[in-house]
């Protein structure tokens, strides 16, 4: 599980919904993604696309939903598979807002 704590990803998500993470699933372009940024930040972001490192290392883009809120990998670069931890599945709460987490396509 992840609780979110900010605006960023609005609309798609809320300060204090609650989501049911899948650590064993690989990401795939559009998903919601549970991961750490270079700085150690532990953050709920847009899986946008692939990309590497500088030293070469497979990565991911990482997006706020709202651009103009949060920090995301326009500010900390690419993150690492390796520090891209689970895949977001469900909101699980509030009860009114339980369902799949839209990917970025709406579906």
């Amino acid at each position: 599980m992840a609780t979110v704590t900010g605006d960023s990803m609005r609309p798609a998500l809320r300060p204090g919904d609650r989501l049911l993470v899948r650590y064993d699933r690989r990401p795939r372009e559009g998903d919601v993604v549970v991961a750490t940024l270079a700085d150690g930040t532990l953050v709920t972001k847009r899986a946008v696309e692939r990309r590497t490192t500088r030293t070469g290392e497979p990565a991911w883009w990482l997006l706020s939903d709202d651009p103009r809120r949060g920090v995301d990998s326009r500010h900390r670069g690419p993150v690492r598979d390796a520090d891209v931890h689970g895949v977001v599945v469900m909101r699980i709460w509030p009860p009114g807002r339980r369902r799949a987490v839209p990917d970025s396509c709406g579906a």
